[in-house]
């Protein structure tokens, strides 16, 4: 996982030219569409699309108007209106985009009173069809086709007769229908896919700083681990200095030696978090993670730094612990020193460690309440809390607390699987 700079990017508005969209798509892709109230402006492609719409109605007029006066016998006022009406009708076709259920509604009558508007009905109802629901299409298409019989039967067509006039008609209607409900689900697919895009990357998003953080929380752990027993001993040496200048010569080179190499495995550690967080691989801290078989030396250190440390270790086999298992282990006694040897100095602490491969790995660490006055140690209680997240992410469990002599005493239980 890299930083912040591998975060996934915020894919464009449009895949593609915004001219070779719909408006309505166009709309609907941009997220800054909408607010200002007013429709979306038509794109290239709306204004290609609109003009064939109006030629075709003007040409399907046309074609209508010059076979009006060989099949019906009717005064020239008519025919007149009848074209002025369908010229209407046409000019109408360029509210398509904004009014479709009013344009179609308006075509059901106007089919008897205009033959030329034929071309008008049927881009309105293709229209309908595309951008309303099919509540509304269902509603205006099924009067058109209840009343295609009367239509035709009122004006009929001088080249077919009276039942495939009718079947034509309905199949023309259901035809225009289906066409446009098509382009309606194609359209809302192309923005549903779109949806799912965004959300899959928002997704990505999250879950991209989901894992940063936790790869934060794990360095923290880290450190708090590492550092807090490096500067324990610093601090606990540092103040026997302090308090007992007149200690010893060979006391004093002992404590200067521990403050030294401390100082020196603190720095050291604290290079690998600085250099593990510049490359951001917290999985790959540089030298290898401490197991369970170093607990000796964990245990060897601390005894050389002045404490009284009794190790049981009831394992026949450290090195068989699973990794994740033994570190968890080697983490939470190496807290529990540091903690004893804050609050509790001078007292022996023993560290138990039992289990076996089913059974589980025990670990306790026990101290028994200091004799006399403590001097107070500043202390926040996040390692027990981290101690307790290790336990638990191991797939274990953690417990501790005062212990009737006034000690303290913490008890972890960790899994071992069986061997297969």
């Amino acid at each position: 996982m890299r930083g912040d700079d591998q975060a996934v990017p915020t894919a464009p508005a449009f895949p593609g030219r915004r001219w070779l969209l719909p408006s309505a798509v166009a709309a609907e892709l941009d997220p800054d569409a909408g607010r200002s109230g007013r429709p979306p402006r038509r794109t290239v492609r709306d204004w290609i699309v609109d003009f064939s719409c109006f030629l075709l109605a003007v040409a399907i007029g046309l074609m209508v108007a010059d076979a009006l006066p060989g099949a019906q016998d009717l005064p020239h006022a008519v025919l007149v209106a009848d074209q002025l009406l369908g010229a209407l009708s046409c000019a109408a076709v360029w509210l398509r985009r904004r009014r479709p259920l009013g344009l179609a509604a308006v075509t059901v009558p106007l089919g008897f009173l205009s033959t030329t508007s034929a071309g008008t009905a049927v881009v309105a109802l293709f229209t309908l069809a595309v951008h309303r629901p099919f509540r509304y299409v269902a509603w205006v298409g099924g009067i058109q086709l209840a009343l295609i019989p009367v239509l035709v039967w009122v004006r009929p067509d001088p080249d077919l007769e009276y039942g495939p006039a009718v079947v034509w008609t309905v199949l023309l209607t259901v035809t225009l229908i289906g066409w446009g409900m098509f382009v309606r689900s194609k359209r809302q697919l192309v923005l549903s896919l779109r949806d799912r895009a965004r959300h899959a990357e928002a997704e990505a998003r999250l879950r991209g700083e989901q894992a940063q953080r936790l790869a934060r929380e794990a360095i923290a752990r880290e450190m708090h681990d590492v550092l807090a027993h490096r500067l324990t001993l610093l601090s606990v040496h540092a103040g026997a200095l302090e308090f007992r200048p007149d200690a010893p010569r060979a006391e004093i080179a002992r404590a200067a030696g521990v403050i030294r190499e401390s100082a020196h495995e603190a720095l050291q550690d604290l290079r690998e978090i600085i250099g593990v967080l510049r490359a951001g691989q917290p999985d790959d801290p540089g030298r290898p993670q401490p197991t369970l078989a170093a607990l000796d030396a964990l245990v060897a250190e601390s005894r050389e730094a002045g404490m009284k440390v009794v190790l049981d270790q009831r394992v026949t086999d450290p090195a068989a612990v699973p990794a994740s298992v033994g570190r968890t282990a080697y983490r939470i006694a190496q807290e529990c020193l540091t903690n004893a040897r804050k609050h509790a100095p001078g007292t022996q602490v023993a560290v138990t460690v039992t289990g076996g491969p089913g059974d589980g790995l025990t670990v306790t660490v026990r101290n028994p309440a200091p004799e006399g006055d403590v001097p107070p140690v500043p202390g926040s209680g996040q390692g027990l809390i981290g101690l307790t997240e290790r336990a638990t992410l191991t797939g274990g469990r953690l417990e501790h607390g005062p212990c009737e002599d006034g000690g303290f005493e913490v008890r972890a239980w960790l899994p071992w699987p069986a061997r297969a």
